[in-house]
Order: structure tokens, then C-alpha cells, then sequence
């Protein structure tokens, strides 16, 4: 619950709260929501051309059913203004997406402090209509993130990142830019 309530302090454009997190707890779910949403990433490979690792795709739904818990991160347009033109509208739903990230961040953050191990996948994102027939979710909600959570079985290095230079310019530094 903590990590929950972590995830509702974050900001959001215009304090729309434009969240709604959905968790899921019943393994039999879980296996559901892991194996449609596997077929349909297979699926999508085959239509676009291209094969999608088996191995991956196993591992996938063998992480989403095993994880004691998943977090559906979903985006909801209520609260968000309603405007008149679409080109505004869609920086409307850009904002309320970048507030769904705001929440996440915070909910993982949370569940770190809280010695959980989580992990964020947009993996919904690409099979909105699946999750939402498994899951019986309205049409107007749209799932776009799933974070999984327990306790960590292994503690991995952190993935290498870019050095703060390649990313952040300030005007002590060089400019790479320019």
C-alpha cells in the first residue's frame, strides 16, 4: 500500500492524477494477462516482419507469473482538460503520460526504500487491447506500464549509463553541441 500511495504523490499537469493502478495478486490472472499478451507480441513480430525471440517471450511470462505481485500502471483521460483541437488534446495526453512516469518513479522508488525488488515494463503498451479484454478494463483507460514487485532473488549490477557530460550541458563544460 505504501508504494501505492508513493505513486499518487507525484506531480501531475494540472493535479489531474490522471492514474489508475490496477494490482494484480491471483496467479491464474497473472498467467492469463502473460500468455495473451505473449501471442500478441508474437503476433505483432509476424505482422511487422520480424521474429520475436522465444526465449524472451518465455522469460517474459515466466517473470509476469512468478512475480508475487504486478502493478498495471493505466492512464485515464478523466480530469485531463477537454479541448476543442486534436494537436492540443494530444499534449494534454502527452502531459498525463509524463504523469503516469512521475508515479511510477515515485512507487519505485518507494518499493526500493522498501527493500522490494521492482521492475517497469511498457510491455501493455504495445497490446493495449488484451490486456484490457483479459483485465475487463474500459476502453477509455489505457494500460500502459506494468511494474512487477517482490522480494529480489538476486541483487544485478545496474545497467551501464551514459556519463553526466553526455547528457546534461552546462556552460562550465565544453558544449558538445555547438
Amino acid at each position: 500500500m505504501k508504494v501505492l500511495e508513493a505513486a499518487g504523490w507525484a506531480p501531475s499537469a494540472h493535479n489531474s492524477q490522471p492514474w489508475r493502478f490496477i494490482v494484480l495478486q491471483d496467479p491464474k490472472v497473472k498467467r492469463e494477462l502473460a500468455e495473451r499478451m505473449a501471442e500478441a507480441w508474437a503476433a505483432d513480430g509476424t505482422h511487422h516482419g520480424y521474429e520475436l525471440d522465444e526465449r524472451l517471450i518465455h522469460k517474459r511470462t515466466r517473470h509476469f507469473t512468478d512475480t508475487p505481485v504486478i502493478i498495471l500502471a493505466c492512464l485515464t483521460v478523466d480530469g485531463l482538460r477537454k479541448l476543442p483541437d486534436k494537436s492540443r488534446y494530444m499534449i494534454e495526453h502527452d502531459l498525463a503520460v509524463e504523469s503516469i512516469a512521475a508515479g511510477i518513479e515515485n512507487l519505485l522508488l518507494a518499493a526500493h526504500g522498501a527493500g522490494l525488488g521492482a521492475c517497469w515494463y511498457s510491455a501493455p503498451a504495445f497490446c493495449m487491447n488484451v490486456v484490457r479484454g483479459v483485465l475487463k478494463i474500459p476502453s477509455d483507460v489505457e494500460p500502459l506500464a506494468l511494474i512487477t514487485l517482490g522480494y529480489a532473488v538476486e541483487n544485478p549490477l545496474a545497467p551501464p549509463k551514459k556519463a553526466l557530460r553526455d547528457y546534461c550541458y552546462l556552460d562550465v563544460w565544453d558544449n558538445p553541441l555547438s
